[in-house]
């Protein structure tokens, strides 16, 4: 069973922190599509203090599991895969949560940006700290997972509040760089309309927002609960379907200049 730990302060991220020169990793993934622009080297990190009920990888969300990673190995494995990645492609930090890992992540993409590899941050937006400020300076773009626009439909979804998520975006959106929105449509529990307007509205005139990404809620994680002794809370819960995907693209398109499903 995963270690049941939810994080109030930063302060309390010091169990998942490495050394300045390592990252606690989850897993790499070579040539990702899905995490940002072009072709992608794509390192999940491991903890993260969400419990979304809908994870996909329970197994990143452990405090101190995982493995330590030098950064001077991922560095190297990144210039290696330089060619590949063409004028959009790069690395992206994903999770568990990077932000969990600020200095190191930092670090890891000052390192990068001298080797000219774009860099990008997949973050549920949880955590703004001085730290997280600083690795935002260094991250090309920001992946901004926003689960819900509602405050206790995200609490339902995620165990949380959503205010941090909003400081995030308007902390990006002040720095003038850009990046995406990313939702999980999950029937029942995030695809309500009123609720998918008020987003919209809410950030339809950041400049910096370049498009949005609806991702269909899928079971394919399902098994990792149940190997794992956890109940699966959405068990019972169906992918949506084409028409209520379509449903929830037509708002955004009300709202955002991009609307992608990913």
């Amino acid at each position: 069973m995963i270690q049941d730990l939810v994080l109030e302060r930063p302060e309390q991220c010091l169990g998942v922190r490495a050394a300045g020169d390592m990252l606690r990793v989850h897993s790499l993934e070579t040539f990702g599509a899905h995490d940002g622009p072009g072709l992608r080297m794509v390192v999940f990190v491991q903890g993260c203090q969400l419990r979304c009920l809908y994870c996909a990888n329970p197994d990143t969300l452990a405090i101190g599991g995982g493995k330590l990673m030098q950064l001077d190995k991922l560095v190297e494995m990144a210039i290696d895969e330089k060619p590949y990645f063409g004028k959009k492609g790069g690395v992206t930090v994903s999770g568990g949560e990077p932000t969990l890992q600020a200095p190191e992540v930092k670090a890891f993409f000052e390192r990068l940006l001298k080797e000219g590899i774009n860099t990008a941050l997949d973050s549920n937006g949880s955590v703004l700290t001085t730290a997280v400020k600083e690795l935002l300076k260094e991250t090309d773009l920001l992946l901004l997972d926003v689960k819900h626009f509602n405050d206790e439909w995200h609490h339902r979804l995620t165990g949380r509040s959503n205010r941090n998520v909003f400081k995030v975006a308007e902390h990006r959106e002040q720095s003038g760089k850009p990046m995406w929105l990313r939702y999980v449509l999950v029937p029942g529990y995030s695809d309500q309309e009123e609720y998918l307007h008020q987003l919209g509205q809410y950030f339809e005139h950041y400049q910096t927002i370049e498009r949005i990404e609806i991702k269909p809620y899928h079971r394919l994680g399902e098994h990792k609960w149940q190997a794992m002794g956890m109940t699966y809370a959405l068990e019972g819960v169906e992918t949506p379907s084409a028409a209520q995907i379509k449903k929830v693209q037509d708002i955004f398109s009300l709202y955002f200049k991009e609307v992608k499903v990913n």
